[in-house]
């Protein structure tokens, strides 16, 4: 059967935002004659898993893993335009954030310091952050520990009890948690953003033929202008 998923941002306060979003595609793909689109979105299950499936259908991947580990499995279709803040049409940066009473005032003061990161083979979470800091570090250790938490709402959270020094959490997630959790990032501060690289995209296998992945194309730019999307896309 074959699975849809939109992952990367998916909140339990703006899942009813995404399969809202969804069904629209799936709508679009359908007047389309495409077969076999699934009719509900996958959530909750691990992203490798997800990514690795034979059956995924749609789903989304952040460029760095489609470049690292996925290039042979996985294929762009399209890239939304978030409008949190520091996002610039298709691009994206990490929000640095250290605890609201961190004496720290520039990013070399966190020489030594303890960092958590959601993923190591994440973007937004590490790579964006250690290019920030590689100049600095100039091939040298920089932090004294780095503590790999799983998700960047678990980041914000090591930050904000002062068990971690730093975390660069992706801004659509920051700016979300800023809405709908303002409590959980009221510890935290923002030290400074990383630079601005591709969005995360919508993604499906690279076996899938081109016809289909021109339907997927067209069924994803179509449930973006939708009116009956709004609501689901301002969320």
């Amino acid at each position: 059967m074959a699975v849809a998923s939109l992952p990367m941002y998916d909140l339990p306060e703006v899942t009813w935002a995404l399969d809202a979003l969804w069904g629209s595609i799936a709508r679009n793909l359908e007047r389309r004659g495409v077969e076999g689109v699934p009719q509900k979105l996958v959530h909750g299950r691990p992203l490798h898993d997800l990514w690795a499936d034979p059956d995924l259908f749609i789903s989304q991947c952040c460029g760095f893993d489609i470049v690292k580990s996925y290039t042979r499995k996985l294929q762009p279709l399209a890239t939304p335009r978030y409008v949190a803040r520091e996002c610039d049409n298709c691009s994206y940066c990490s929000m640095v954030i250290v605890p609201a009473n961190s004496k720290v005032s520039h990013i070399e003061d966190l020489r030594g310091t303890v960092c958590a990161v959601n993923g190591p083979e994440s973007h937004s979470g590490m790579n964006a952050l250690r290019a920030l800091i590689a100049p600095i570090a100039q091939g040298r250790r920089f932090f004294a520990h780095v503590e790999e938490t799983g998700t960047h709402a678990d980041s914000v959270a090591l930050v904000a009890s002062g068990k971690a020094d730093v975390a660069a959490i992706d801004c659509v997630t920051y700016a979300l948690l800023e809405r709908h959790r303002p409590a959980a990032i009221e510890g935290t501060r923002v030290l400074c953003q990383t630079e601005r690289g591709p969005g995360i995209p919508y993604v499906t296998r690279t076996d899938i033929d081109p016809l289909t992945v021109a339907h997927m194309r067209a069924a994803i730019v179509d449930a973006f202008a939708d009116r009956e999307t709004e609501a689901a896309r301002e969320a």
